[in-house]
This record gives structure tokens, sequence and C-alpha cells, in this order.
């Protein structure tokens, strides 16, 4: 493998100015979340991923596959969803081996308590901020990120499109 040259300084100014924007924007969006739902950033994608799901229910391997995780990191964190009542697990007919992860009445509530002022957040601090032009701008950059990671990230397969 031929050695890649250092980043050059405007190189490293643009990752920094990224990572800066990036790790911020996470944390204003994961403190709404907390404030708003009492949900971390993680049991929200988990809960968003169950509330769209046929019966608001899935497999721990398809969670996994939603968000992109590792199944036993998310075997973990649904434990702890259960124990707050967020989640609930049921026997799956069709596989002795497996269960069924459903959203429960609590999990709900948590998603409507705090998607208001998640979705104003998201257009505050992301949307709003965007001149004309950016968003369809940064759409393309974002897909060719994600297109040059390929399944590098990905223990197992990538997720499947939403639109699939």
């Amino acid at each position: 493998m031929a050695e890649q040259a250092a980043l050059t300084s405007a190189e490293v100014d643009l990752w920094r100015s990224f990572y800066t924007m990036r790790r911020t924007l996470d944390r204003a969006l994961d403190l709404q979340l907390e404030r708003d739902s009492r949900v971390s950033s993680s049991e929200w994608e988990v809960l968003i991923a169950l509330g769209d799901a046929p019966g608001r229910r899935l497999r721990i391997k398809d969670i996994a596959g939603k968000i992109a995780w590792e199944k036993s990191r998310v075997s973990h964190l649904v434990t702890r969803m259960e124990k707050r009542g967020l989640v609930v697990r049921t026997e799956c007919d069709s596989d002795a081996r497996g269960t069924w992860i459903g959203l429960t009445a609590d999990g709900r509530r948590a998603v409507l308590e705090g998607m208001r002022g998640h979705v104003a957040a998201i257009r505050s601090y992301f949307i709003n901020v965007l001149g004309e032009g950016d968003a369809e701008m940064l759409s393309t950059l974002s897909k060719r990120v994600v297109d040059a990671i390929g399944c590098a990230a990905y223990e197992e397969e990538p997720p499947l499109p939403a639109s699939a």
C-alpha cells in the first residue's frame, strides 16, 4: 500500500471545521432529546426504527442493520431500554432462538414528547443555516462520503435504504 501524503494545512482546517460542526450538532441534538423526551440519541434511534417498522417491532439484527450498529451493542441497549419500559421483548413464533423487540406505550410517548423539539432543533441548527443550493450540494457530498466508505463501516451487510 502506498504511503499517503500528510494533510495540507487547508485540509486539516477543513477536517477540523467539519468535525467540530458534526460533534457540536450531535451534542445539541442529544441535549434536546434528553431534555424533551428523557432518552439518549442512541435510544432515540432504536425508538424511531421501531416506530417505522410494521407492527412497531423488529428483531435485534434488523435494528442493528437500520442504525448501523453491531448486534451485541444493540442487544445491550435494548436490555437497558426494556428495564425503563421503552421496549418489550416477545418470542418469535418462526424462530425459537429469536425474539421481537416491540415499542411500548412509554416508548411511543417518549417519541411524541421529543419529536416536536427534535424537528425544531434540526430546522434551527441545520436546515435554516443552509443557503440556497447548500442543501443539494451537502446531500451530494454526504452521499459521496458514504459511498467512499462503503461496507467498511459495517460488520455485516450495510442496511438497505429506507425506500427499499
